[in-house]
């Protein structure tokens, strides 16, 4: 892994006046001295998060917002590749990277990145998000690079299996968003350059959602930065911090990377008010309005101190836990918008 590119920070989110803070657990053991657990098998719909075809956490919509999804009649699909939720000390003898047999691991993902991120894009796509041998946080904080690359490696051949076979099984040709946050980003990168930049399969790329990982412009051959509302065939990126805030870790790939305001859909640093903001999910999967304003600066999303209750209490300075549930209802007008250009752009150049 490339550390100059990519970055994970600790996984602090407040909101509604509660602070959420997972507990961190650091490996000191090297991957080839320790057991890793047995390959997911596609076929199998237990091994995915999200399915059309199962009911899941990613079918849900805010109790308070009015939407509904709309899986049944998408005319796109979503293949979402979740975050890292594998950080406390392992619970069996797989200790880099997570098992997908693992039901209590299972629950956690449903119930926080599934229910939280991969809902953005039921309104418009079908979502699929295979589980897979998640790398512990380790891979991302330890001097061990060998170890690190290798869980790293190990939690990729599942997301490249599972999308593999959701090409022979659940495509068929249908046009295809890429989403991820965090450590799905770091593997989303690298599922697109092998499968799509500048492949056939790019012609079928509505647009990458790359978000919660430094990524520079140019990490592409052929894919570039979208920088309007309604581009396609390209990828937005962005990672959230508190305004003026500069993390410790910024040289280390945010000064290079490229960065989308997820309120215009642009690369500038025009400020935009949390007026344009048409809304978040917090606690227990709540819908709130207007949460927060968005300016991109030095690579990074600089944001306000967001209007939830309980704001008083707020202090987080880092926030990457929240990169897509402060503008979850801004993505998903925004995919809306991006599949049916796409599909107008395609259906024109048909004819």
């Amino acid at each position: 892994m490339n550390k100059q590119l990519f970055f994970l920070v600790i996984f602090v989110f407040t909101l509604s006046g509660e602070v959420l803070a997972q507990k961190i657990f650091r490996i000191s053991e090297r991957f080839s001295d320790t057991k890793h657990p047995p390959a997911p098998d596609y076929s199998n719909i237990s091994h995915w998060a999200a399915l059309p075809i199962m009911k899941d956490m990613a079918d849900s919509t805010p109790i308070n917002s009015g939407l509904s999804e709309t899986q049944n009649t998408a005319k796109a699909d979503v293949f979402f590749l979740h975050p890292t939720i594998f950080t406390a000390e392992p619970a069996n003898d797989f200790i880099w990277n997570a098992d997908v047999n693992d039901s209590e691991m299972n629950i956690k993902v449903d119930n926080s990145t599934i229910l939280n991120q991969a809902t953005a894009f039921n309104g418009a796509c079908k979502v699929y998000a295979p589980r897979y041998r998640q790398a512990h946080y380790t891979a991302f904080t330890t001097d061990d690079e060998n170890s690190a690359d290798s869980a790293l490696d190990l939690a990729y051949l599942d997301i490249k299996a599972a999308f593999e076979y959701y090409l022979k099984n659940f495509n068929e040709g249908r046009p295809i968003v890429i989403a991820s946050h965090s450590q799905g980003t770091v593997h989303a990168g690298r599922l697109l350059k092998e499968f799509f930049d500048g492949k056939e399969l790019q012609n079928q790329l509505v647009e990458a959602y790359l978000i919660g990982i430094a990524t520079p412009g140019d990490y592409f051959e052929t894919i570039q930065p979208s920088d309007s509302p309604e581009h396609t065939g390209g990828f937005v990126t962005w990672n959230t911090f508190v305004k003026g805030f500069y993390p410790n870790y910024y040289n280390d790939g945010l000064n290079k990377a490229i960065c989308t305001n997820p309120l215009s859909w642009r690369v500038n640093e025009e400020y935009v008010p949390r007026t344009e903001n048409l809304g978040g999910v917090g606690l227990k999967y709540k819908f709130y309005k207007q949460p927060v304003d968005a300016q991109v600066h030095d690579g990074m999303l600089w944001i306000s101190k967001p209007h939830v209750p309980g704001r008083i209490f707020i202090r987080s300075k880092i926030w990457h836990r929240a990169d897509i549930n402060l503008y979850w209802m801004n993505i998903r007008e925004n995919v809306a918008l991006r599949v049916s250009t796409f599909l107008t752009q395609n259906k024109a150049h048909e004819q």
